[in-house]
């Protein structure tokens, strides 16, 4: 897709198997409820410190009554998982194919794996009602950035974004502040972020900006099996869309 313009029956093709990037990731999504999105290295080992934040924080999200939901590798999205998982609630994730096989990880209730990047990203943005950030790569600052973006021109609503791992992110944070202080950003766009990494501080600053202000209620879709859809036990309601 990205190489340049190709033959119109090219283009075509390319554009259906968007499509179905998309359709099959509406499918297995559409009653995962409403998700809070972690975000972070699939490098990261269980030993480190940034994995045990991870798997705390992804416990805490599911007794606050949300999905956790990752990109659904190892690493920090395995982390976040499994917290959800011991926590006894509901764990997804949106896989993606690459040369070298990223294969989901064993704590997930649900997963789509796709071909698209964008698309990967546009399903994990769609779904939730807040992310958090821990340490990673070039990956792990695109979804940063593309959050922020999307809140900053409006395209998504002010959901709350939570960095994690503080020691890690005191440059970007810096440099973000410093974007402020140019004029390349907005004085109000520094508080997007929440820095910190206290999980009970993450928690109650999700619950006042995610909770409380878009007024979340249970609301249960009925899935319809003539579609070959499937229902999941969930233990809280699908608030109202965005």
């Amino acid at each position: 897709m990205l190489e340049g313009p190709r033959a119109r029956t090219s283009e075509l093709v390319t554009l259906f198997r968007i499509m179905r990037d998309f359709l099959r990731g509406f499918r297995v999504l559409h009653f995962v409820g409403p998700c809070v999105t972690a975000f972070g290295s699939a490098r990261t080992k269980e030993d480190s410190p940034y994995y045990q934040l991870a798997r705390k924080m992804g416990g805490a999200i599911t007794r606050l009554g949300f999905t956790v939901m990752t990109g659904g590798g190892p690493g920090i999205m395995e982390a976040a998982n499994r917290g959800a998982k011991e926590a006894g609630g509901i764990s997804v994730g949106c896989n993606i194919e690459l040369p070298i096989e990223q294969g989901p990880n064993a704590y997930l209730d649900r997963c789509v794996t796709l071909k698209f990047f964008f698309v990967r990203k546009t399903l994990l943005i769609k779904y939730s009602y807040a992310f958090v950030v821990f340490p990673g790569g070039a990956g792990t600052v695109d979804e940063l950035f593309e959050a922020l973006t999307l809140i900053q021109t409006g395209k998504i609503r002010q959901f709350p974004v939570v960095i994690m791992g503080t020691d890690y992110w005191k440059e970007m944070i810096a440099f973000v502040e410093k974007m402020a202080r140019v004029g390349t950003i907005s004085p109000s766009d520094v508080k997007l972020i929440y820095a910190t990494d206290s999980v009970d501080e993450a928690i109650d600053h999700i619950r006042q900006h995610a909770i409380e202000p878009f007024g979340l209620r249970a609301v249960m879709r009925r899935h319809m099996r003539i579609l070959g859809e499937r229902d999941l036990k969930l233990r809280q309601g699908v608030p109202v869309g965005k």
